[in-house]
């Protein structure tokens, strides 16, 4: 591996992306070009971090949208290529892009640290191999490889962690946002294994989390809690990062599914699931509800501590809403796992034939961006739940599959 980086003393800047238009060329070497929706096709879509908006890469450049309300706030366009990673930090000024889509003029073994205040690259990372994935958080930068991780600091761009993984063609890695908290999960050494690591206590965690190979996870912000799908798709599993312990288990379907997306509430207490079989499913959780507004400086001190609890006591509470199960759930134990299992309490359904990703928004919505360049702003009743009622539908960008 190897990197080149420039000073980034000084890069954040307050503001960031807030709702403004703007339109600009991404290097002054770059000739910009007046790019219109029937020329711009979707390369890839990524969430920020609270879910506030998303990046969409396109293939001559990118364009940030904002949720709630929906609006596209802000573009870079080229004149040759675009980027197949667009990753936002929160509403800041800086990005981090890796080149991607035809005849892009970037390419995918180099990320590039965009300061938008500035207008310029700040620094950037070149590998031997293409990057699968790049996570920011506000004190990390997280390269993702097929077999490995690099972890930098981000105010001096020091390399601080590698970490190995098994092939890991999805990118799978998550970060905790916290500051008081700082905690990576990844793909472990084995087929089906997590690797947790909490760096604020110089502690890792091995969870085998599913006996096939590891298909999409994420964590809470403070990095307490893991969710976890393998390839077979169609359970999800909820576990205490600091033991590894199962909390939970909710079932999707019974065929196999190809698992997009996996999202939790700030408040932990619903879970979102997008599938390659055309509905997002809502859990409800069991537990313990934490949130920003509950997560408190005392609260983090005694996490940071021993008391940081490998016991379930106050992990695991009742929710306002319960999943539905079989019928036959009273004869657990005799029947097999499947009819005591718990199934979505929530569902709104979309196209099949393209990727969605789902998020939740505030007051019970949830927000749905899909590759086939919709957006989907949606309800869900917290105490009946069912079908989930559509709010929104926005067409953001042309691309070669237009079914919604």
């Amino acid at each position: 591996m190897s990197s080149t980086v420039s000073n980034p003393q000084g890069i954040l800047q307050q503001g960031g992306y807030s709702g403004h238009d703007s339109r600009s060329n991404i290097t002054s070497g770059s000739e910009s070009e007046s790019i219109n929706n029937d020329e711009a096709e979707l390369v890839s879509v990524c969430w920020n971090q609270d879910s506030s908006c998303f990046a969409a890469g396109t293939s001559h450049g990118f364009r940030i949208y904002n949720c709630q309300p929906f609006k596209e706030t802000f573009r870079r366009e080229l004149k040759n290529g675009g980027f197949k990673i667009v990753e936002m930090l929160f509403r800041s000024n800086i990005l981090a892009l890796v080149g991607g889509g035809a005849n892009s003029q970037y390419p995918s073994n180099k990320v590039l640290i965009w300061d938008d205040h500035q207008s310029r690259c700040i620094s950037e990372f070149a590998f031997r191999s293409e990057i699968r994935a790049v996570k920011l958080r506000r004190d990390r930068i997280v390269v993702v490889l097929e077999h490995k991780i690099y972890v930098y600091n981000f105010m001096d761009l020091r390399l601080l962690h590698q970490i190995e993984t098994q092939a890991n063609p999805r990118g799978l890695c998550c970060l905790s946002h916290h500051s008081n908290t700082s905690v990576l999960a990844c793909p472990g050494l084995h087929r089906g294994e997590i690797r947790v690591e909490h760096f604020g206590l110089n502690m890792v965690q091995i969870i085998n989390a599913h006996d096939s190979s590891i298909a999409c996870m994420t964590l809470t912000l403070d990095g307490l809690l893991l969710a976890t799908a393998s390839t077979k798709g169609t359970l999800i599993r909820i576990f205490n990062t600091m033991d590894g312990t199962r909390l939970q288990e909710v079932r999707r379907g019974v065929d196999r599914a190809d698992i997009y997306s996996i999202a939790l509430s700030p408040n932990v207490q619903w879970l979102a699931v997008s599938s390659d079989k055309g509905t997002v499913h809502i859990f409800s959780l069991r537990v313990r509800v934490v949130g920003e507004d509950s997560y408190s400086t005392e609260n983090a001190a005694l996490l940071t501590q021993q008391t940081y609890s490998t016991s379930l006591q106050g992990l695991v509470s009742p929710t306002t809403g319960t999943n539905p199960g079989s019928s036959l759930s009273f004869m657990r134990g005799v029947l097999p796992k499947y009819f005591s299992s718990e199934w979505s309490y929530a569902q709104f359904h979309v196209s099949e034939v393209t990727q969605f990703f789902a998020a939740f928004g505030s007051n019970n919505t949830v927000a749905i961006i899909g590759m086939d360049g919709s957006f989907y702003r949606c309800s869900f009743d917290p105490v009946n739940g069912g079908e989930m009622g559509q709010l929104e539908y926005f067409h953001f960008l042309k691309t070669d599959n237009r079914r919604r």
